[in-house]
């Protein structure tokens, strides 16, 4: 039984086939993203980085954001060091939390991965409370599964 995509990740797969460039792929990931989800205010990548221990700003689109993000740390470090996607509805309550944007109130964080360990996480913020939900995060993880194709 065959899987079927969403719109958006059958367009992320079309727009990277062939292509190697990760910069590029994750540019361009960030922008669909960006594009095709309403109400967020910033999406993007943190790549772990195994020399400093670090989750480092990748490609995103949106306002500045915090270049690095210990695991363990925030919504993304927390992500990252449970090996979990993560939904918060209100960003506000969540212990820890890491305000890049103070317009941000509402979050969905999913991993990446690439030879089965997490390369970064897929960062989506929303000015919304309770923006997202399972819908968003099992599309997200979908979006996912394609982008480590092409990392």
């Amino acid at each position: 039984m065959s899987k079927v995509l969403s719109l958006v990740s059958q367009q992320l797969d079309a727009l990277l086939t062939g292509e190697t460039n990760v910069v590029s792929n994750l540019s361009n990931a960030a922008a669909l993203i960006f594009q095709n989800y309403e109400d967020i205010n910033w999406a993007g990548f943190y790549i772990y980085n195994s020399n400093s221990d670090t989750l480092d700003l990748g490609p995103f689109q949106g306002k500045v954001a915090c270049m690095h993000i210990q695991p363990g740390s925030g919504v993304v470090g927390t992500a990252f060091s449970e090996n979990e996607s993560l939904v918060v509805p209100n960003v506000h309550d969540f212990a820890g939390h890491i305000a890049c944007d103070a317009d941000s109130n509402s979050e969905l964080v999913v991993p990446v991965y690439k030879n089965d360990r997490i390369y970064g996480i897929i960062d989506i913020d929303s000015p919304r409370l309770n923006r997202f939900g399972e819908i968003e995060k099992n599309e997200v993880e979908e979006l996912s599964e394609i982008l480590s194709k092409y990392i």
